[in-house]
């Protein structure tokens, strides 16, 4: 799971700057757009996820 947690991780960072790069209201740390809005709240929660991971295995 964890690397595919990774994958999906930095997929979704991808995606979101590819957006925030192309977009005339988003900026590479806020979303400024309805689009936006999602690619933005699925890279923060990927990101949550990702971290956490590294944080507990140690403590497993």
């Amino acid at each position: 799971m964890p690397a595919d947690l990774y994958a999906r991780y930095m997929d979704a960072h991808r995606n979101w700057a590819d957006h925030a790069a192309g977009c005339g209201t988003c900026t590479t740390t806020r979303p400024g757009c309805p689009d936006g809005i999602p690619l933005w709240e699925r890279y923060c929660r990927l990101q949550d996820a990702y971290l956490t991971h590294l944080c507990t295995r140690g403590t497993q």
